[in-house]
């Protein structure tokens, strides 16, 4: 086969019925059938586009540089360490989000996988409907995990198994970043929380990157899994009901953080 990733459909103009933009796609796998199987079953919905496709690592490398992507469906298999590979085609296209094709469940893999960024992880018996949702999260800047890689995740950072055992610098969180903090451990998204807080999704997501940096997270699986282990909303509960009156509005008291919502399609939306 030649190295030069195949064009699928360039499509630049193309918008969905919608309106909501179209979630552009590289489909990176050994199998041409997979991939075929992927174009015909993406080609169903109206807001997400093959844009290229790549069957070795080097086609894949060339083929997040030469064609603009939101997602990069990576097979596992293409690469000897996965894991580094991850890393490396993070730094070369940030902007990027990979979802990782496992060709079996593995949970080693698994964790070392989300430990190095990939933004969602998916095994090849994924069901159609799922990976399509799976994509849609994605795209939205949500993680991705199914059920049982989430409770593989929730296992390690108990058991500390994704973090140093060093013990972090004691962190206080504002009331209202407290108040965000728990409606994202709800499951809730940026819409819900702004109608609860009664600001704007923006103010919402510079709320949250402002806890992210404070926690030392990346996103809001991380963020729910944190406070999880830490006990962050159990900890700065009690000082939501210290800020004035005007500051939040009544909510319902902050619920244990629910890391799954957060994580896949099992959220609010």
């Amino acid at each position: 086969m030649g190295s030069i990733p195949v064009s699928v459909d360039q499509g630049e103009g193309f918008q969905p019925e919608d309106g909501k933009g179209t979630i552009r796609v590289i489909v990176a796998d050994t199998q041409a059938i997979f991939r075929a199987g992927l174009r015909k079953i993406f080609a169903l919905e109206d807001d997400i586009r093959v844009v290229g496709q790549a069957e070795t690592l080097s086609q894949t490398t060339a083929a997040i540089q030469k064609f603009s992507a939101d997602i990069l469906i990576f097979e596992a298999a293409l690469a000897p360490s996965p894991a580094d590979t991850v890393s490396e085609l993070l730094r070369q296209n940030a902007s990027c989000h990979l979802v990782v094709v496992l060709q079996e469940p593995n949970q080693e893999m698994t964790l070392e996988l989300f430990r190095r960024g990939a933004h969602g992880i998916v095994f090849r018996e994924v069901e159609p409907e799922m990976l399509v949702d799976c994509l849609r999260k994605v795209a939205q800047g949500e993680p991705w995990l199914e059920a049982r890689a989430i409770a593989w995740v929730l296992d390690a950072y108990r058991t500390q198994g994704l973090r140093p055992t060093g013990s972090r610098p004691k962190v206080q969180l504002t009331p209202k970043e407290s108040l965000i903090v728990s409606c994202v451990t709800q499951g809730m998204k940026n819409k819900e929380i702004a109608l609860r807080v009664g600001t704007t999704e923006q103010v919402v997501k510079n709320y949250l990157r402002k806890v992210y940096d404070k926690l030392g997270v990346a996103d809001r699986l991380e963020l729910a899994l944190y406070c999880l282990n830490h006990r962050v909303v159990d900890g700065e509960a009690k000082a939501k009901s210290a800020q004035p009156p005007n500051e939040t509005p009544t909510s319902a008291t902050p619920e244990t953080p629910n890391a799954a919502a957060a994580a896949s399609g099992s959220s609010r939306s």
